[in-house]
């Protein structure tokens, strides 16, 4: 097989090669973008909207970025948990899905709803998840997701309150699945020893997930508090980024939910799409090894505008954790996202390298310039910061992906929701083919 595959690779690559130049010619949305950059227009949503440029009379202008859940600002969802003293992830699932602010009594039934849910059902762990470990986590999740059509006994009714039941079990037993499939990546391929705590009650999703990842099970406030407004940044971020859009596409096709989240999770699990904060992660340290004097500011330009040239890091060209699909003057999640990793990096003793970032956030645009590059409409996103706050609550790298997840699951649901309610119709986009008119020849003539 093997020599036969190496003989005809460059034969697949040939004949799969489109010239990019067809794509003007035909006037074909290359990737769903127009050619400004912006996204097709393909759907309607009332979920999540994330802004970052406006069009005047046909031009795009780069504009301050916004993220709204169901029409309300992100900042008043993560300000009110912060004022309020308590943990806010599991009222913005409930707002995503319900489309409404839980009252106290609502949000109450809902915490009790999820602790229900979190164990995994009999036998669940052991046949499905320590009997078949996997080097990466999110494999492993997806495959737990499918595997819980199994344990329903009504796994294909796409009834609302039947995909209800079923999206509010995942919500919840998404970080057990996360953290046993870890467990046991760690134990039988890391060689680690293996712990399965079993989750808690009253205690909500982040700390349960810091629980359960932790040999001795011990957490602080202050690390649960963080980890949950994390989850709160990444749990929406409107229909079209590319897992929420599969979630939609296969929803349209009336499957059930384990396919349709599945498929979500399948989408993330790619590099250009949830491993941007590991990048980040290891480009920064990378940084510190080759720039000691962290404060030498002349020093970090030159050695980013290495990156830039390719000559440093993976050698890609690529400053990740900077420039977004959609924002451009700023990321809402990252301005957010920053002042809790300062918090957390005073309370843990980080503040030199927070300062680092800081300082290479600072500097990025200047190495830019310097390269010729324009950056006018460019800033830090998310990913910038949120490897560095999973750093410091000592999350290992092989989750960064996975709580992305655990956190988006809740945008997941409601995207399917919305298109069991008001889609109708399979999303069944048109290519154009551009492949000659050839005849038939003969065994024999080839």
């Amino acid at each position: 097989m093997e020599t036969f595959i190496k003989k005809m690779t460059e034969t697949a690559i040939q004949n799969n090669s489109i010239d990019p130049a067809l794509y003007s010619k035909y006037n074909t949305k290359r990737g769903l973008r127009n050619e400004d950059g912006s996204g097709v227009v393909v759907g309607l949503s009332q979920i999540g909207d994330a802004h970052g440029y406006i069009f005047d009379e046909g031009v795009l202008v780069p504009d301050e970025g916004r993220l709204t859940y169901r029409g309300v600002l992100i900042n008043d969802l993560v300000s009110n948990a912060i004022k309020e003293n308590r943990h806010g992830f599991e009222e913005t699932a409930f707002f995503l899905i319900f489309g409404k602010l839980p009252t106290a009594e609502e949000l109450e039934e809902f915490n009790s709803t999820l602790d229900e849910c979190r164990q995994l059902p009999a036998g669940f762990a052991e046949d499905m998840i320590l009997k078949a470990p996997s080097r990466d986590v999110m494999n492993k999740l997806a495959r737990s997701v499918l595997v819980c059509y199994s344990y329903d006994s009504d796994a294909d009714n796409v009834a609302i309150d039947n995909v209800l039941r079923q999206c509010i079990e995942l919500i919840a037993r998404f970080p057990t699945m996360i953290a046993y499939g870890y467990q046991a990546k760690a134990h039988y391929h890391d060689g680690k020893s293996l712990f399965l705590h079993a989750p808690a009650s009253k205690i909500g999703t982040a700390a349960n997930f810091l629980r359960m990842i932790r040999p001795d099970t011990k957490y602080t406030e202050l690390e649960a508090s963080v980890l949950d407004i994390a989850l709160i940044l990444h749990a929406e971020h409107g229909g079209g980024n590319n897992s929420t859009f599969t979630n939609h596409v296969v929803t349209s096709a009336q499957t059930d939910t384990y396919a349709a989240i599945a498929a979500a999770l399948c989408s993330m699990k790619g590099p250009l799409h949830g491993g941007a904060n590991k990048k980040v992660k290891r480009m920064m340290e990378d940084i510190m090894e080759n720039v000691p004097d962290w404060k030498d500011e002349g020093k970090l330009i030159d050695y980013l505008r290495k990156i830039l040239r390719k000559e440093a890091f993976d050698r890609t060209g690529i400053i990740y954790g900077y420039g977004h699909a959609i924002y451009t003057l700023s990321d809402p999640r990252a301005l957010l996202l920053k002042a809790k990793a300062a918090e957390l990096a005073a309370a843990k003793g980080y503040d030199d390298e927070f300062a680092l970032y800081n300082t290479v956030e600072r500097l990025i645009p200047e190495a830019f310039e310097a390269e010729g590059k324009n950056t006018r409409s460019s800033s830090v996103n998310v990913d910038f910061y949120s490897g560095f706050v999973y750093k410091m609550l000592n999350i290992p790298t092989a989750l960064y992906t996975p709580l992305f997840a655990m956190a988006r699951i809740a945008g997941w649901s409601a995207h399917r929701i919305e298109e069991l309610v008001s889609g109708g119709k399979l999303i069944r986009p048109a290519y154009r083919v551009v492949s000659p008119k050839r005849p038939y020849t003969l065994m024999s003539e080839r």
